[in-house]
Formats: C-alpha cells, sequence, structure tokens
C-alpha cells in the first residue's frame, strides 16, 4: 500500500514563498507558513522534491503534531504515533530539538522523552528485549514545540540542499546555492535574456542561473539520507535521477556571464561550473567593476556584493 504522508519542505525565513512557487510548479497543493512550505505526497514526491527543489533547505516528514503540557503527555503521544511504518529495528534515529514559548522548555529532556517513546514503541513491535542495535540507515527526527504545540518531523533530505555537490572551493564571502538561485528567481530574468554578475566570486549565482536555464535538477549530484531508508523500492530514487537527466535541455543557448577583480576566485569559478556541467554555457573574465560596461538589452545583473575580509583587504 502506497503511503501518502504531510511533507513539509524548510526554508529560511522570507524565501518561503518561492518554495512554495516551486512546489506549485511541480504540481502540489500548497500551504505556505513562516520558514516552511506543506504539502502532501508520497515516497515518489520525496525523492523528486529533494531533486527538485532549488531554494529549499530540506525536504521532512510531519510524521506527528499534538498539544503537550507535560513530559508524560509527550511521552504518551510520541509514543502512540506508527514509527514501525518507517523505522525498521536497526534504525539509527538520533533526536534533535527545539522549544519556544513553551512549558516543556527543557529541550534535552524534551529529546531525551522522545527518543525513550520512540524506543518503547519500536521494542514493543519488534519483541525486543535487549535495546536496539541503531546499526542501521539514519532518520533525523525533530521534535519542535512553539507555545506547547509539538511537531515531530523526520529529515529526508540530510546535509542541506544548499549543498549540490559541484561547489568544492569558496571564495572570502560566500553565498549558500538556495539563496544564489532564490537571488535569480526574484527577478524577472529569462532564459533567453542576458545575465552578469560582476562580483561573480566564485561563481554560485551564475552557476545557478545557468542551471535554472538549462532546467539541471540541483539534486542530482548529491546524496539524500531517505535514499538508504527500505520504505523505497530499490532503484527508485536512481529511476527519478534519470527522469531528471533527461529533463535538461542542452540544446539552449545562454547568454550568462561574471566578472571579479580577484583572478584566483575566476579560477575557481571556472572549476565549479565545470564540475556543476555548465562550463560550456557561462563565462568568467578578471575585471573590476567599475570596467563594466554593456550594450546588451532587456538583460539582468544580480549580485552578491563582497563584504568581509574581501571588503576589509580593500580598506572598502
Amino acid at each position: 500500500m502506497k503511503k501518502n504522508y504531510q511533507l513539509v519542505a524548510t526554508a529560511a525565513s522570507g524565501i518561503e514563498a518561492l518554495v512554495g512557487n516551486e512546489l506549485k510548479d511541480l504540481g502540489y497543493t500548497v500551504q505556505v507558513e513562516n520558514g516552511k512550505a506543506f504539502f502532501q505526497g508520497g515516497n515518489a514526491d520525496i525523492v523528486k522534491t529533494n531533486l527538485w527543489l532549488r531554494t529549499a533547505d530540506r525536504v521532512k516528514i510531519v510524521f506527528g503534531t499534538f498539544n503537550a503540557k507535560t513530559f508524560d503527555d509527550l511521552f504518551e503521544q510520541t509514543k502512540a504515533l506508527p514509527w514501525e511504518d518507517i523505522l525498521p529495528m536497526d534504525a539509527a534515529f538520533p533526536v534533535s530539538g527545539k522549544s519556544h514559548k513553551s512549558t516543556l522548555y527543557s529541550v534535552p529532556d524534551c529529546q531525551a522523552i522522545v527518543k525513550k517513546a520512540i524506543v518503547n514503541r519500536l521494542s514493543d513491535f519488534y519483541h525486543r528485549r535487549n535495546r536496539l542495535p541503531e546499526t542501521g540507515a539514519e532518520y533525523p527526527i525533530e521534535v519542535a514545540i512553539l507555545k506547547d504545540e509539538v511537531s515531530i518531523t523526520i529529515d529526508t533530505t540530510g546535509s542541506s540542499l544548499f549543498k549540490r555537490g559541484y561547489r568544492t572551493e569558496k571564495g572570502g564571502a560566500p553565498m549558500k546555492e538556495n539563496m544564489a538561485a532564490a537571488l535569480v528567481k526574484l527577478t524577472n530574468w529569462y532564459p533567453d535574456k542576458p545575465f552578469y554578475d560582476p562580483t561573480c566570486g566564485s561563481g554560485t549565482i551564475v552557476i545557478e542561473a545557468a542551471m535554472i536555464g538549462l532546467n539541471i535538477a540541483p539534486g542530482l549530484n548529491r546524496e539524500f539520507t531517505a535514499e538508504k531508508w527500505n520504505i523505497f523500492q530499490d532503484n527508485e530514487w536512481q529511476t527519478y535521477r534519470n527522469e531528471a537527466k533527461l529533463a535538461a535541455d542542452y540544446s539552449k543557448e545562454l547568454d550568462i556571464e561574471g566578472s571579479d577583480i580577484d583572478g584566483r576566485m575566476i579560477e575557481i569559478a571556472k572549476r565549479n561550473a565545470e564540475k556543476a556541467g555548465v562550463e560550456d554555457f557561462v563565462s568568467f573574465k578578471q575585471m573590476q567593476l567599475k570596467d563594466f560596461t554593456t550594450e546588451k538589452e532587456y538583460g539582468v545583473i544580480v549580485s552578491n556584493p563582497p563584504y568581509g575580509e574581501r571588503m576589509d583587504d580593500q580598506e572598502s
């Protein structure tokens, strides 16, 4: 039987609407809240959204929500959840937590109680007298309490979605890949128009624009925590990866450029673009910002101006 879950794509506060729009473009009905976009889906949707969401941080299963003002409430309602539906006997399930404006304010205690409740439930279900081995795949669990409302989630992503796998080298003022994608999406740029970043650093904004222009799935070249879960069919993740690879359109001609005053950063940007598979669709050159001119029309300039150490070096 195929299961349907309440899922949530988490995001930096302020860009959750972009995540919601991405989900709508993928065909989901979405409810957007502060830093979160909720939607319904099954195993296939967990795979698809991890592969395709550009501006989100993580995709999580909302496994349970309830009100709790005592540790007994927290324990009993956590134990009542059907953990055996997802967690096998050997599952490793670290529990993190946070609490805000709630009666249960001790996060370490809340984490320990949730952990104990899950252990009790699984031990009963799997008829274990000894401790659970926790030697298998990892199922990261979070208990979040806000004004006594408890939300227990299971992280399907692992390392944040901004880690695409192409940026092994970065500059002194790096921008996360999902934030760079958000900047591109906030403009009125279309792939048939010019795109320019005059302070490109390690090339993140330029590369994200190219990936959007070519319809390259941002999660193609990385792994996800849920890939090791036994709720997925054999090769299910690879099947959707193959579909995503076929969805990329390398026949497009893009006019995307980046420049930077630092020649070392230009070389890093070129290497990162190659790792992302977009080196033939972007160009980089060493140039000062004050020397930038263009006669191109209807294009977009997007940049993350240098700050911190890079700016201090020039006494700006």
